[in-house]
């Protein structure tokens, strides 16, 4: 054995802004401003494992240090002594910091009294500090001034997967660059060049999975065609990385929710121990089934999304998913999702995930049989028969079905009455909890949604356009107005009533909890 063996996601890392890839817009800013020289004195790269964030700052140490030119340059050598000590992490003006391991306030003030003496072979001493959300509140706090105005040959590069725990005070001192997931089509081409590279034979099919399960990461996706090649002796084909991945074929998955959406329960849990003793591993069936709901919305008519192109799917297994959709509502997809979505903890928490899926399965296939909520309302109206009331008055003009439908709703105080008023209770309370209305007016209403319910919309529009008797137009704003919601309206009106504001006093530290 070859004790040298370097893994792929070492062996191919970035070593230029060239080889960056699928991230065209950060390399784009970063090469003109070195171009430029508006190089910044901080920067902070954020996003998901294996994005490129730490190749980047090497990168952009490298290009800072390069003795290639006489000053810095977007395109380094990558064979000058800086390049090359930078590459092997062993230059001794850039220093890579592991947060994790240097949490306290005390290494903090270590690395920061270096940083007032000039470097010793590079034009900048270059901070990279990974993972910096794991930093103390005192090692934050050590650092902002020097990070405000540091040296001018320091320059501090941060990288970090959980921006939102970095402080505010950190990031109005850096700028900010957030790495995105890297596209399937890319990870594609680049897994296809790295197999040309070490003479493997590496199938499209097995490609387009392990690109798939890489999930927007490259180096994630390195290591899993690193151990397929390892597994198959360098013949990788889509059977092995499915054996691997203890994935099911796609047209598996199309087919049994074909089945499961029949209502035959005896042929689906047969379909589920068929697919079990061929090695497939539940947990990725039940992720399989979650990307197959949510292509089949997508493609769901009353959408009206258009063409998908970008289906992971063959042909005749479209062709198949649009059959189901013609029998499938988009209210029994939803369904199914949910229950899916919060079958994953249990699928996780549980000793036997065979047991879990079967009654996960039965529970599927009961959800889908059953009827929405206005439906059922609405059932209930047809069916009770109205009871007469002794002594009461005719009714000269009684109102027409029409009528009752078309009420005219033109304010957010009016929407909440009407869904209270027709037992919407689930379309209630989300409403009035989580939606900020800033414009309404009969047939269009803007909102900001706190919780950001993909389903809102669609489900508010469905049910304005069935209550009024036209067609509303819903716009979602991306950013808050700050609007207060109509519950938080009442719980206002409730602390300004004398008589509220009286039984609040005789409590100490009391507050209003809810509003009913």
């Amino acid at each position: 054995m070859d004790s040298n063996y370097t893994v792929l996601a070492r062996k191919y890392r970035s070593q230029d802004f060239k080889s960056l890839i699928g991230q065209d817009v950060l390399v784009k800013t970063l090469t003109t401003a070195i171009n430029t020289g508006r190089i910044a004195h901080a920067y902070i790269f954020t996003g998901i494992r294996g994005t490129g964030k730490t190749s980047t700052a090497r990168i952009l140490a490298k290009a800072l240090n390069c003795l290639s030119s006489d000053g810095p340059t977007a395109n380094p050598c990558g064979v000058c002594e800086n390049c090359r000590a930078i590459a092997a992490g062993q230059h001794i003006d850039v220093m890579e910091i592991d947060a994790a391991s240097h949490t306290g306030v005390d290494n903090m003030r270590d690395i920061l009294d270096t940083a007032q003496y000039r470097p010793t072979n590079g034009r900048y001493k270059v901070y990279i500090i990974d993972e910096v959300h794991m930093l103390s509140t005192s090692a934050f706090n050590a650092l902002l001034k020097t990070l405000e105005e540091p040296p001018a040959h320091v320059i501090f590069i941060l990288a970090t997967t959980e921006i939102r725990k970095v402080p505010v005070t950190i990031l109005s001192r850096c700028q900010r660059f957030d790495l995105v997931r890297v596209p399937v089509e890319t990870l594609k081409n680049h897994f296809a060049w790295i197999a040309e590279q070490e003479h493997i034979e590496l199938s499209d099919a097995a490609n387009e999975l392990l690109a798939r399960a890489a999930d927007g990461s490259v180096r994630d996706g390195l290591s899993l065609l690193d151990q397929a090649i390892a597994q198959t002796g360098g013949h990788v084909d889509e059977q092995s990385v499915m054996d691997m991945l203890k994935r099911a074929d796609r047209g598996v998955v199309v087919n049994f929710m074909e089945t499961l959406l029949s209502g035959d329960t005896a042929a689906a849990l047969a379909k589920v121990d068929e697919i079990y003793n061929n090695g497939a591993d539940l947990s990725m069936l039940l992720t399989d089934m979650m990307e197959w709901t949510h292509w089949a919305t997508r493609m769901h008519p009353s959408i009206h999304a258009g063409t998908v192109t970008n289906l992971p799917y063959t042909a005749d297994q479209r062709e198949q998913m649009q059959k189901i959709n013609t029998r499938v509502s988009l209210n029994t997809l939803s369904r199914i999702w949910q229950v899916m979505v919060a079958a994953v903890p249990e699928m996780q928490a549980s000793n036997n995930q065979k047991q879990c899926f079967d009654m996960l399965v039965v529970r599927l296939m009961h959800i889908a049989d059953m009827p929405s909520v206005t439906e059922i309302l609405q059932n209930q109206k047809v069916q009770q028969p109205a009871t007469p009331i002794a002594n009461a008055a005719p009714q000269t003009q009684p109102q027409s079905v029409a009528t009752q439908k078309n009420q005219v709703i033109s304010n957010a105080n009016e929407l909440a009455a009407a869904l209270q008023e027709s037992k919407e209770i689930l379309l209630y309370s989300y409403y009035t909890s989580n939606i900020e209305v800033v414009e309404m007016s009969d047939g269009e209403m803007k909102y900001f949604d706190r919780r950001g319910d993909a389903d809102f919309a669609f489900k508010l529009s469905n049910w304005l356009n069935d209550k009024t008797g036209h067609a509303w137009k819903l716009e979602r704003l991306t950013d808050s107005p700050h609007v207060h919601t109509i519950t938080e309206q009442k719980k206002e009106e409730l602390q300004a009533d004398p008589l509220v504001a009286s039984a609040m006093d005789l409590f100490a530290d009391a507050e209003i909890v809810g509003v009913k």
